[in-house]
């Protein structure tokens, strides 16, 4: 069990019946750290941050809060606050009612449960909504609502699980930004299950990526962008998703080349988890990081390309083109003029690329 850890979660294991959910798995998470739990439905990430709340018994591991084995605790014995993606909140209760109703249940006074509303309340700036009731309130500020009502516990560790899935757009952003510096100032541990990979490089101190009920990479939003330690996460991280080529590596006396079908191209330059092995591989570089038009000439690895599709963002375009016998996604400046059936030079460099085992799919 690592020191200076707000959560410890040791061996995990969780089936239903005769299907595993989580196995084996161990985390350490640290004092005041904000970690995001990320990946696509089904992946594990709600069971596992509702097995840290105590609202799923595990099938084996241990679970410990500030040191505490809460393994087989009730969830309130286990000093967390949860915030769900649905409100919750009562509708007959004005947000002060929902704020203080835990409190008073739980026994505190008359003017801690008022202490408390009202610090929860300034810290949300929700202070003028305090006598309406949760109809009479938009959906980011019954969040705000929502996030209150576990902030007036005063815990440790604050659990998140999608809570702004509901918001349409802009509220989803202006959340994101409140919950983010929220945390700035309250320096909790938090734990955020999203699908959304935009709120977890945005919030994350560090992200865990999930598939199957198993961590394929724990680290920063940094390192999992540039580094991703396999295809999987290189292909979920990143919008749209990172372009792959299929071909084979072959190692010389002064370096290392790629062959696919659109030629050999060399390597110098591409930092291997290594050194070099020949073989299958999968050559992945991202969208924003192919050099296009007049630019594409001084990248070592050239392609001559035809536009097939054009995607206006605004600030930035989005252009699908065919090279090489396959289709890549390229990310250009908003104001570039290009259109349909337009020929393209693009470029790019092996330092800006990332190799994965065409077999195993871990990072070379």
């Amino acid at each position: 069990m690592t020191m200076n850890a707000s959560i410890n979660i040791k061996d995990l294991s969780l089936s239903f019946g005769a299907v595993e959910v989580i196995k084996d798995l161990n985390l350490d998470i640290g004092q005041g750290e904000f970690l995001v739990l990320l990946g696509s439905s089904g992946c594990g990430k709600s069971t596992l941050l509702n097995c840290i709340a105590g609202l799923l018994d595990v099938s084996d591991g241990q679970i410990f809060i500030q040191g505490k084995n809460v393994t087989w605790e009730e969830p309130s014995d286990r000093g967390i606050g949860m915030v769900f993606q649905s409100y919750a909140l009562y509708p007959q209760m004005t947000v002060e009612g929902n704020l203080s109703f835990g409190l008073k249940n739980a026994g505190f006074s008359k003017a801690e449960v008022a202490e408390r509303v009202a610090k929860a309340a300034r810290i949300l700036q929700i202070e003028p909504l305090l006598k309406r009731k949760p109809g009479a309130l938009s959906g980011g500020q019954r969040q705000r609502v929502a996030i209150g009502r576990a902030l007036v516990r005063d815990v440790d560790v604050f659990l998140f699980d999608e809570p702004l899935s509901n918001l349409d757009a802009k509220l989803r952003t202006d959340l994101r930004a409140e919950i983010k510096e929220l945390h700035q100032t309250l320096r909790n541990t938090m734990i955020y299950v999203t699908h959304d990979q935009i709120e977890a490089m945005t919030l994350a101190d560090r992200i865990a990526i999930m598939r199957g009920g198993k961590i394929l990479q724990l680290a920063t939003p940094k390192e999992i962008y540039n580094r991703p330690n396999c295809k999987y996460v290189a292909d979920f991280i990143g919008s749209p998703s990172m372009n792959f080529i299929e071909g084979q590596i072959a190692t010389t006396a002064t370096g290392a080349t790629f062959t696919a079908a659109a030629g050999t191209f060399p390597l110098d330059g591409y930092a291997f988890d290594g050194a070099p092995t020949a073989g299958a591989a999968w050559l992945g570089i991202r969208p924003e990081h192919i050099a296009s038009g007049a630019e594409a000439a001084s990248r070592a690895i050239r392609m001559e390309a035809t536009v097939q599709l054009v995607e206006p963002l605004g600030s930035d375009t989005l252009v699908r083109v065919a090279a090489g016998g396959q289709r890549f996604w390229v990310r250009l400046d908003g104001r570039v003029e290009i259109h349909e059936g337009d020929a393209l030079p693009i470029g790019f460099n092996p330092v800006r690329c990332n190799l994965f085992d065409k077999t195993s799919e871990a990072r070379l």
